[in-house]
């Protein structure tokens, strides 16, 4: 059978699917279903208790939902103080926030300095694991290369499932340290395998902060400046955690509330980001931006930036999904704190970096689509731009391949499931088991002599 019968075969298939599948849209109002976990003002089915992280962006009044400014919080502390924290005493600030997230409290000098020890002691992987499990299976693709890898160290962990406080602790921190490796590594040999580039693998410096073992890791000569991993510090900083309901942490949470193991909770978490709906979106922003780039020939020009968007959302231009990515989010109305700090800080680099034409242009954007969004798609939501805006922008002006975006948001957001992943198997203490209202009709069997097909 040749190719072209072969997947004829699997259109027939999927036409058959079709035939016996599909519900009426009415069906989930008549019975109550919320879908995706969504009450019907948008906000999300209360489905446990954390400590964690607290996500706010809009207020409750008389039963309607009051659009208010975003604010984000990691274990009761404004994640703006902390940057601001470590701007003005100008040092990295993403390990002090991993020891907040697992432990609860901030450290003092001594307990961070030994965290940091123990986090560059794990930097390094086991002996053998880059060359058999790297090297030899490059993907085109580093989130299912970083999901492959978790799991892969399974098979390194001499009690890999005992899910005691302790095991799990360390487990995480291990993780933790080691997936900015598995990261850059992923990178280098997807360089080698498909884009046909030299690959180039330098020593681990123990004694670096995690976002200048990227940086050094990312350069051929490994030099980078201080600014640039302060900079990279503050992103994965903003990206460490955003609590339970986010599709990838409740992932976590899923899995571990069924007893498994900690790197198939974790494995499951990168598949979630990897999704263009939720941490792959973005790549998207920044591939949508650079259409708009060359189609609109005068940044400058608000009407024809607004005519590009609108074609986006009528499905004209841009992906067919009709959405402006960067835009929107299942809390945040007025503004997402992370995009706040990151547009702030993106427009002093740019300046740095003389790319103030195309930071103004994203500004625009960031004004016009509310506006569009309305007139165009006739929607009342109230939105904002999100992370995801940004962070790309940020990325490119650190010269860091589109390949990692979504990864390096991988590397940070790991310390938060990890957190969410302690406190479930700790404190959860039931499976999340969901239910689904079941549409089938009974049948009587037929007798495979007896059937026909139309």
């Amino acid at each position: 059978m040749n190719n072209d019968n072969f997947y004829d075969r699997f259109a027939e298939l999927c036409d058959e699917y079709r035939r016996h599948n599909g519900f009426n849209s009415e069906d989930y109002q008549t019975y109550g279903v919320k879908r995706g976990l969504r009450n019907p003002d948008g906000t999300g089915v209360m489905a446990g208790l954390t400590n964690i992280c607290n996500v706010h962006g809009f207020l409750i009044a008389d039963g309607e939902r009051i659009p208010d400014e975003g604010k984000l919080t990691y274990r009761g502390y404004d994640v703006s103080s902390i940057i601001d924290a470590c701007i003005k005493e100008d040092r990295f600030g993403f390990e002090e926030t991993v020891w907040l997230l697992l432990f609860g409290d901030l450290p003092d000098k001594t307990h961070l300095n030994r965290f940091k020890e123990i986090l560059g002691h794990y930097r390094e992987l086991p002996e053998n694991f880059a060359e058999d499990m790297i090297l030899k299976f490059p993907s085109e693709d580093i989130m299912n290369k970083l999901a492959h890898s978790v799991l892969g160290l399974y098979t390194t962990d001499p009690n890999p499932d005992d899910t005691s406080l302790e095991n799990i602790m360390r487990q995480s921190i291990q993780l933790i340290a080691s997936l900015p490796t598995i990261m850059t590594y992923a990178y280098q040999v997807k360089r080698r395998a498909f884009d046909k580039k030299s690959m180039f693998f330098h020593p681990v410096d123990l004694k670096l902060s995690t976002s200048e073992s990227i940086l050094r890791a990312l350069r051929f000569d490994m030099k980078f400046t201080d600014s640039e991993a302060k900079l990279l510090d503050l992103c994965m900083i903003l990206h460490a955690e955003h609590g339970g309901g986010n599709n990838s942490t409740f992932t976590a949470r899923v899995l571990s509330s069924s007893g498994t193991d900690t790197y198939s909770a974790i494995a499951a978490a990168i598949g979630s980001l990897k999704g263009p709906r939720h941490g792959g979106a973005n790549l998207r922003v920044r591939t949508m931006m650079n259409e708009l780039m060359e189609n609109v020939k005068d940044w400058k020009d608000e009407e024809q930036i607004y005519d590009f968007l609108a074609s986006v959302v009528r499905k004209e231009k841009g992906d067919g999904s009709g959405l402006i990515y960067g835009f929107g989010h299942a809390i945040y109305t007025l503004s997402d704190a992370r995009a706040v700090i990151l547009r702030k800080t993106a427009e002093k680099i740019a300046a740095e970096k003389n790319m103030t034409d195309e930071f103004e242009l994203y500004k625009t954007v960031e004004k016009l689509t509310p506006r569009i969004m309305k007139e165009v798609k006739g929607s009342s939501k109230v939105i904002c731009a999100n992370v995801d805006f940004y962070s790309g922008f940020v990325y490119d002006m650190l010269g860091i391949p589109s390949d990692l975006f979504t990864p390096l948001f991988a590397v940070s957001r790991i310390a938060g499931w990890c957190a969410h992943r302690i406190e479930e198997v700790i404190y959860g203490g039931r499976i999340i088991r969901p239910a689904y209202r079941s549409m089938v009709h009974n049948k009587e069997y037929v007798p495979i002599s007896e059937r026909t097909y139309d």
